[in-house]
């Protein structure tokens, strides 16, 4: 982390060389100066995130060079150095923009109370930028593994409804990424900088819902000593998920409806309601259409909330997401487990490809985890991975049709793992090159549909092969 730097202007060359002193041991950068002239030419090319200054430096004032500062950086903190006799001055230089004074003599402990009350407001615009940083790089459109075409359908769609306010349900089975996906709506809105606020509706108790919800004033019920904001008020200006809807009580869905519907909630034990700016998503692991027909879920409600159903798919149906995802929760581990992994044998490939991941991303995430923590080598071996789990409803296939579906699977797996090199693949599959070359022709394989600079090394071969037909 890069120190934060401190400009430090006095006339008395013994105090500003304590003052530096002072402030280097406490991990700043300093730059000293004996004159306000030379202050503000560093300041022209330096920039600082406070400065320290006496009020009297020689013949020339402090009060000068606080303003001439101010002017070139506005909002930047500065602290005036007095003596006893001085503090209406200094007082007059906090009303032109200073931010505090310190009286001669001070300690290292005044010294730096002072400082931090300083740096404190840019400190904080700094955490919230990284914050907004992460949110971005962990919740941008750009961050989601999606190679398969049915998830790149569904990012079309989390586009075209992301910056709009129309309520959304996420249906999909658990451990697909339906609070991820709500976050990325979010945060690719026109609401972003508002806050994000989750329920779980499955976790909260049918008697808590109300007040959890819409809040609560003082004396509402026994125990309610104070009182309570809702999450509808603490997702104002921003999105509200509601999580598990399905599990939402008959009795709380009707409230839910009309909050939804005029835009405003009533605490409970209050008779004025408060208008509300929220976007709604919900979630659901449910078939809400058969709730609906046996009564579990408000006809009103459903239609209400689904004005735009988005379907996560499960795992299992987009294989082709695999092998990326693993990579990326395997990278991720990685850096937390602080250990230099390269990535999965073309066996361990395979084997999470042919998994059906009954706990779909979720499950992948948490065997990737355990296998980065459990892994002694820099590849993360079959040994290492749960036993492939297949449907016990599918058919068993002949063994040749298996063999080949098996063959064709790893190969693609294989390429998909060396970027298309071909040399590479052929070692880790232990061929030959041109062996290999013959297996990807026999299953109707290229390269080049995963990296296309692998075109001029599958047409090398393509000619050698050529020429040995020719000779024959």
């Amino acid at each position: 982390m890069e120190k934060e730097h401190i400009l430090v202007v006095d006339d008395e060359e013994g105090l500003l060389h304590l003052v530096k002193m002072r402030l280097t041991a406490m991990g700043f950068a300093v730059t000293g100066c004996t004159t306000g002239r030379d202050a503000l030419a560093v300041a022209k090319n330096t920039r600082f995130d406070l400065a320290i200054t006496d009020l009297r430096l020689g013949n020339e004032d402090g009060l000068d060079v606080t303003e001439e500062l101010l002017r070139m950086y506005p909002g930047l903190p500065i602290i005036i150095l007095t003596a006893h006799g001085s503090i209406p001055n200094a007082v007059e230089a906090m009303q032109r923009g200073a931010f505090g004074y310190l009286t001669k003599p001070f300690d290292d402990k005044e010294l730096k109370a002072k400082i931090e009350e300083g740096l404190s407001p840019q400190r904080m615009r700094g955490e919230i930028q990284r914050l907004k940083s992460l949110v971005n790089e962990l919740y941008g459109m750009d961050n989601i593994v999606a190679r398969s075409p049915a998830m790149q359908r569904l990012l079309q769609q989390v586009v075209q409804v992301a910056d709009s306010d129309a309520t959304i349900l996420l249906f999909g089975e658990t451990g697909t990424g339906k609070e991820v996906f709500a976050r990325v709506i979010h945060s690719n809105s026109r609401r972003s900088k508002g806050p994000f606020v989750a329920l779980n509706c499955a976790a909260i108790p049918e008697t808590l819902f109300e007040s959890e919800l819409f809040g609560h004033v003082r004396g509402a019920f026994t125990n309610a000593h104070a009182s309570k904001r809702g999450l509808f008020q603490s997702a104002n200006g921003g999105t509200l998920f509601l999580d598990e809807i399905g599990e939402m009580p008959l009795s709380m869905q009707v409230k839910l409806l009309r909050a939804v519907q005029e835009r405003e909630v009533r605490e409970v034990g209050s008779d004025l309601s408060t208008k509300i700016d929220v976007r709604i998503i919900t979630a659901t692991n449910k078939d809400l259409g058969e709730a609906v027909k046996s009564g579990a879920f408000r006809n009103d409600l459903y239609y209400r909330i689904s004005v735009v159903p988005l379907f996560i798919p499960p795992l299992r149906e987009r294989p082709d997401d695999i092998p990326l995802l693993a990579q990326h929760f395997l990278t991720a581990s990685a850096k937390r487990a602080n250990k230099e992994l390269r990535g999965f044998t073309p066996a361990a490939l395979n084997r999470l490809v042919a998994h059906l991941w009954p706990g779909n991303v979720r499950e992948l995430e948490n065997v990737i985890e355990k296998a980065t923590v459990m892994t002694r080598q820099d590849m993360i071996t079959p040994d290492l991975l749960p036993a492939m789990a297949t449907s016990p409803d599918s058919p068993m296939k002949p063994l040749t049709e298996a063999k080949e579906e098996f063959e064709k699977t790893y190969l693609k797996n294989v390429l998909q793992l060396t970027g298309g090199n071909i040399s590479r693949a052929a070692q880790f599959a232990g061929r030959y090159r041109a062996d290999f070359y013959k297996m990807l022709k026999k299953y109707g394989l290229h390269p080049s549909t995963l990296k296309a600079k692998a075109e001029a090394e599958f047409e090398e071969l393509e000619e050698e092969d050529d020429l040995t037909e020719a000779k024959r």
